[in-house]
């Protein structure tokens, strides 16, 4: 299994999701179900077959969130003066605007959120460096180049 890294915020986000999906969600599933089963044959049933199906994803996005959770180290916000996991990086492409990011595990990474992967090309561009460091990544839309003006 690989290596997961979580934020407090991300770890929390997870559980929360995770005691939405126990709870609320398989009761609700569990109604459907028995709704279904209570208007007789099941071999053409849609709803039936729709709550299943249903129910399968939901059990399966419980086990993949219970096991980000088992495997998952949490990382915390540190001060440091090289960007690692966890740091948040305030970076500038010449001629545009500067930009922040936090640096954080694949599970949670959101670019529109500003929350971008320690393991994308921008992520690895990054790790390790410092104030005013220029990095380099490989896109998909090419090589760009940026200046790190920032680390919290």
């Amino acid at each position: 299994m690989s290596q997961h890294y979580l934020t407090p915020e991300g770890e929390a986000k997870l559980k929360a999701e995770l005691e939405e999906l126990k709870g609320p969600r398989r009761e609700e599933l569990a109604q459907r179900l028995r709704s279904a089963i209570q208007m007789g044959d099941l071999s053409e049933n849609a709803d039936y077959h729709k709550a299943k199906e249903d129910q399968g994803f939901l059990e399966g996005r419980i086990q993949e969130i219970e096991a980000i959770l088992r495997i998952s180290v949490l990382i915390e916000k540190k001060s440091s003066d090289t960007v690692t996991i966890g740091s948040s990086v305030t970076i500038q492409e010449e001629g545009f605007d500067p930009e922040t990011y936090d640096i954080v595990g694949s599970t949670e990474a959101d670019p529109r959120k500003g929350k971008i992967s320690h393991a994308s090309p921008i992520g690895v561009a990054l790790m390790d460096k410092r104030v005013g460091d220029v990095a380099e990544a490989q896109t998909p839309g090419g090589t760009i180049k940026f200046k790190i003006i920032k680390i919290e």
